[in-house]
């Protein structure tokens, strides 16, 4: 690695420390997502800074920011784009929000499923199809979703083929008292402050190059596998992890490394990881939910269960 791309990981996070209290998990894993490749899901309750933080991510690493505030009446054109055809009988392609290096997705589950499809070819292609019209989208490409939590007033369960394609899923938890503390003292300066950019496109890109060289021993391969092979098995479980979980397991567990400023991952990374990837992607059975099982139990269930290799 070079030495100007190892520093940059903690530049970002530290000038993320400077807009936003507290949210360390939510701060380093919307890094870990972006120099993966992948998407990233914040889940957690109103006022948690769920927005705050993914806007703030955005001005850190440069690029066009874009935010998407989903309704019920939001329509797949709002997020994609329309063609506009005028009298003359020309048409012009007018770019939706989702033209953007960064797109928040505000409140995912507020809008219906089949507005939330329109992020799908996005998402997994880096572009959007209109009318047989295939529109690439800029590069580096990156979601950030947020929604509430299912069952609240207003909400859409995200289907199982939307989840998948969020790379991480992180949950933004109420501020401690201490953080409530200093963003009460410091509101005045937080609500002022000028986040300016850590980094840039360029620097994304080569940060990315330089992920897909940190070294995964078979044995961390291996442990990955086991992990998600078990949880499949899990009787508890009605929607088995594709292979989409391990992969993101590989992916992420690099720049997770990466980010630590080392070149191979560890089954520690591993392991931190399996949480965020498994638990967007999971649901119960009718029988393990009226017993009281939680998706985290399934998760620590497996983490307790497959050995952890010794050496790399």
């Amino acid at each position: 690695m070079q030495t100007d791309m190892r520093a940059l990981p903690t530049r970002i996070l530290q000038s993320l420390d400077d807009a936003i209290v507290g949210k360390e998990a939510v701060k380093r894993f919307l890094l870990v997502g972006l120099l993966a490749g992948g998407h990233v899901l914040i889940e957690g309750l109103p006022g948690t800074a769920k927005t705050t933080t993914a806007k703030n991510f955005a001005k850190t690493v440069g690029g066009v920011f874009k935010r998407i505030q989903f309704a019920p009446d939001t329509l797949p054109a709002d997020v994609t784009g329309f063609n506009l055809y005028r009298v003359t009988g020309e048409s012009s392609f007018i770019e939706g929000p989702v033209f953007a290096n960064v797109v928040l997705a505000d409140e995912l589950n507020r809008t219906t499923p089949r507005t939330q499809a329109a992020l799908l070819e996005a998402m997994q292609e880096g572009q959007v199809t209109v009318e047989g019209e295939t529109h690439l989208l800029p590069q580096p490409y990156m979601v950030i979703g947020s929604q509430i939590p299912y069952g609240g007033p207003g909400t859409y369960p995200l289907t199982g083929v939307q989840s998948d394609r969020f790379l991480l899923r992180v949950w933004s938890d109420m501020a401690t008292m201490d953080e409530e503390r200093q963003i009460v003292r410091g509101i005045d300066a937080i609500e002022r402050a000028d986040v300016t950019p850590a980094a840039y496109i360029e620097d994304i890109l080569l940060m990315r190059e330089e992920v897909r060289t940190v070294d995964v021993a078979p044995s961390v391969t291996e442990y990955a596998l086991q992990l998600v092979q078990h949880i499949r098995d899990d009787s508890r479980t009605r929607s088995p992890l594709s292979a989409r979980a391990t992969i993101a397991l590989h992916k992420c567990g690099r720049a997770l490394a990466f980010i630590d400023g080392r070149d191979y991952v560890i089954p520690d990374d591993v392991k931190a990881l399996l949480p965020h990837v498994a638990h967007h992607r999971l649901a119960l059975t009718s029988a393990a939910e009226t017993s009281g099982v939680q998706i985290t139990t399934v998760i620590q269930d497996a983490l307790n269960s497959v050995p952890v290799p010794r050496t790399l």
